[in-house]
């Protein structure tokens, strides 16, 4: 973990570019390729990631439409796609903002909150690998992610009430795979 040497030469350092970008190669690798839990997530819940992601989102507190498309990082009209599908589904409920009767609220149901309940312990549980490494590896990785993570967990980005959720049922800020260009959602 501690080795910045190349790994086609032995003691010659690395640059420390080359290996940051080695460093993240090998996260994605390990979040994204070998241990992805999204799959898990929809096949469990029979939907995409990205509505899963919006329900773990809505377990945290309702939200304006606006305010769910900024957090799921996706476009109004793909947003309101993604609630009406839930709503069909009887997993979260869009209402009239009393306050801004020209807004809609959307508020998770019980049967939503128990669909993100089981997404939140299909992601949250770790790798074989991860499980596996010594406590003082594990120790130094937690440290160095949380230094990453920033102080606001996550993506650096606060919970939706502005705490540090990192040490709670954080929110992840991954969308469904790369943005595109057009949309800036989720493939």
């Amino acid at each position: 973990m501690t080795d910045p040497s190349t790994p086609g030469t032995p003691g010659v350092p690395e640059e420390a570019g080359d290996l940051a970008a080695r460093v993240w190669r090998e996260m994605r690798a390990m979040v994204l390729d070998l241990h992805d839990r999204r799959r898990q997530v929809c096949a469990a819940l029979g939907m995409s990631f990205i509505r899963a992601k919006a329900l773990r989102r809505l377990a945290a507190g309702p939200a304006t439409l606006r305010r769910l498309a900024a957090d799921l990082a996706t476009d109004a009209p793909y947003t309101t796609v993604i609630v009406e599908d839930l709503v069909r589904r009887g997993l979260v409920v869009r209402e009239v903002d009393p306050g801004d009767r020209r807004q809609r609220i959307v508020t998770i149901t019980e049967a939503g909150a128990r669909a993100a309940a089981l997404a939140d312990a299909i992601l949250s549980e770790p790798p074989a690998p991860l499980r596996a490494l010594d406590p003082a590896d594990l120790a130094t990785l937690h440290r160095v992610l949380r230094t990453l993570t920033g102080p606001h967990g996550p993506g650096g980005v606060a919970g939706p009430d502005g705490s540090d959720d990192r040490d709670g049922a954080d929110v992840p800020r991954d969308s469904d795979g790369p943005p595109t260009p057009l949309s800036g959602r989720g493939g």
